[in-house]
């Protein structure tokens, strides 16, 4: 089994998410007591958000690539940055070690293709849906991504960050998200990316009558399948 390195904290929140859903992945493809082989550098996550609001991106590429080359010289054979409007980075991160990176966006792809979607909703952060990074990457898979209108995209980043960042979900919150959903179903959508790390914790895939691709566990059976192979 390879070792998995995971550039998390970003939030904490999703990074339990993904520690839990890569050793339950391990435990059911080999069974018994088998768990993930892991590494995980946990950052601080509260001055990379403000490096977000400032538009900083240079800066918090040289604190990923510089977690990511720690994980590598740890025993790391593969890296996940575990969350998506990080790769933003994506590049930084490559460049900065020898082994494979693993992309979140080519996860979601992959899986959005197997479900016959072509045209998503794109639920996620401010930066994620407005910034050409994510979209550009799906585009480039045949992809043809819808984001919220910018009151939704506003709603939607307050809700990840003042709240779900923070371990908090509110009832209201999901009817939010849901109505969300509704309004992307009428422009017509035929499936949904939970594109933050942390949306899974607002919605379920079976509050949605189309296909949802929760991205972060699309990309821990990417990584699971590269540790196994």
């Amino acid at each position: 089994m390879k070792t998995i390195g995971v550039i998390g904290g970003m939030s904490a929140e999703s990074t339990a998410i993904y520690y839990r859903e890569l050793n339950r992945l391990v435990r059911e493809r080999l069974g018994g007591l088998h768990s993930a082989e892991l590494l995980i550098r946990s950052v601080d996550f509260a001055p990379i958000a403000e490096l977000q609001a400032a538009d900083r991106w240079d800066e918090t590429g040289a604190i990923l690539a510089d977690a990511a080359r720690k994980l590598e010289a740890a025993g790391a054979d593969v890296i996940l940055l575990a969350t998506n409007t990080m790769h933003l980075n994506a590049e930084a991160i490559r460049g900065a070690i020898g082994v494979p990176f693993l992309h979140i966006g080519d996860a979601t792809a992959a899986a959005l293709k197997a479900w016959g979607v072509r045209r998503p909703l794109l639920l996620a952060t401010r930066f994620t849906m407005e910034k050409a990074f994510y979209k550009d990457r799906l585009a480039a898979a045949g992809l043809d991504p819808l984001v919220p209108d910018q009151a939704d995209r506003d709603r939607l980043q307050a809700i990840i960050y003042d709240e779900l960042c923070q371990g908090v979900v509110r009832p209201q919150s999901t009817a939010a998200g849901l109505e969300m959903v509704a309004r992307g179903r009428s422009a017509g959508v035929d499936g949904v990316i939970f594109g933050c790390t942390e949306v899974g914790l607002l919605l379920s895939p079976d509050q949605i009558d189309v296909p949802v691709v929760d991205t972060t566990l699309v990309h821990c059976e990417a990584a699971v399948n590269f540790a196994l192979a």
